[in-house]
């Protein structure tokens, strides 16, 4: 089959998802377009990391590797960068699963020389069986799913979203790898927007990268009980608050704020407004899912200015590692660039 050869890693950090992983990985297994290696990359996790090595001793094409930098998802990407072959590297998250021709829309993506990313859409599967009613499908994110408000079809995008992505191998080599500091550490607080500001980062260093997102490359993303609640939707708003100040930080308020301006002035309230006419309607959630949109908008602007504070106080460090390929045993690249 002609096309870009593809790497897929998946970040793993925890045996409570032992069946997710499992699934995971078969999903990439049975894909149409095949994947030339699927690279398990485990979080600082001693017991995962020797359950997985064995589980998959004698898989062919699946490789389990140690994070080789500090604990947190985006040095757990760098590191599966670094140990890879493809051309191509796709990112699929460790509580997901992917549909049977997911690796056949990004590869079609890079029939274009240009292009250097490939994203997808990412459909929630509730712990509950069904949508909670007062959850905006605005506010998708805050689950790791496709909200409404982005772009349908194969369009090109600012960027694209890290659970269901794909990036050219030399994008890396341009722009340098995923940002720690930003992004998600385990079970810690579930900051954001590390995707972001690569993204952003990569377009500075070549004007001339496309971006896309084809919402033909599906994923199914579990979203477990506990985030079906407002306590969550609450903190993961407030995080997202931080996680934009930093991305700020990182490549100026004018390119890291500049979708979600339009987000905040039309999609947000064209939401709010649906959601207040369901409720004159007397239909389930109207209320809710127009009070949730308020209160989201509301709560990541409280976290977007506690965190522009700390960065401007210096409380707050990250930094851009390399991703050179690994040649033998040690660390996945060096630190340095934007600090």
């Amino acid at each position: 089959m002609s096309g870009p050869d593809i790497s897929v890693v998946i970040c793993v950090y925890t045996e409570d998802r032992w069946g997710d992983i499992l699934a995971a990985v078969s999903s990439v297994r049975a894909q149409a377009y095949p994947a030339l290696e699927t690279l398990l990359v485990v979080d600082h996790n001693e017991a995962l990391l020797d359950r997985l090595t064995k589980e998959y001793k004698e898989a062919t094409g699946i490789r389990v590797l140690a994070n080789a930098g500090p604990r947190g998802l985006s040095a757990g990407r760098n590191t599966g960068i670094a140990a890879s072959y493809g051309e191509v590297i796709a990112f699929l998250d460790d509580d997901a699963v992917a549909e049977r021709d997911w690796l056949r829309h990004f590869a079609a993506g890079y029939a274009d020389p240009s292009v250097m990313a490939v994203g997808g859409r990412t459909e929630p599967i509730w712990a509950s069986g069904r949508r909670p009613a007062w959850f905006p499908e605005e506010f998708d994110w805050v689950v790791g799913c496709t909200y409404r408000g982005l772009p349908r079809g194969r369009v090109k995008v600012r960027n694209v979203l890290g659970g269901n992505a794909s990036f050219r191998r030399t994008a890396f080599d341009f722009a340098g790898g995923f940002a720690s500091g930003i992004g998600r550490d385990g079970d810690r607080l579930p900051l954001g927007g590390e995707e972001t500001e690569l993204c952003i980062r990569l377009t500075r260093a070549r004007p001339d990268a496309v971006l896309l997102i084809d919402d033909r490359a599906v994923i199914h993303h579990r979203v477990p009980g506990a985030r079906e609640h407002f306590r969550y939707f609450r903190t993961r708003t407030y995080a997202e608050g931080l996680s934009k100040a930093l991305v700020a930080r990182s490549v100026g308020a004018g390119k890291g704020l500049e979708s979600e301006r339009r987000y905040t002035t039309r999609v947000l309230p064209a939401g709010v407004a649906r959601g207040l006419r369901d409720a004159v309607l007397a239909r389930p959630g109207g209320a809710g899912r127009a009070g949730a949109i308020v209160a989201g908008v509301l709560t990541a602007a409280g976290g977007y200015v506690v965190g522009s504070v700390r960065a401007r106080r210096g409380g707050v460090t990250y930094s851009v590692a390399g991703t050179e390929r690994e040649t033998g045993e040690g660390e996945a690249g060096s630190e340095g660039g934007i600090r």
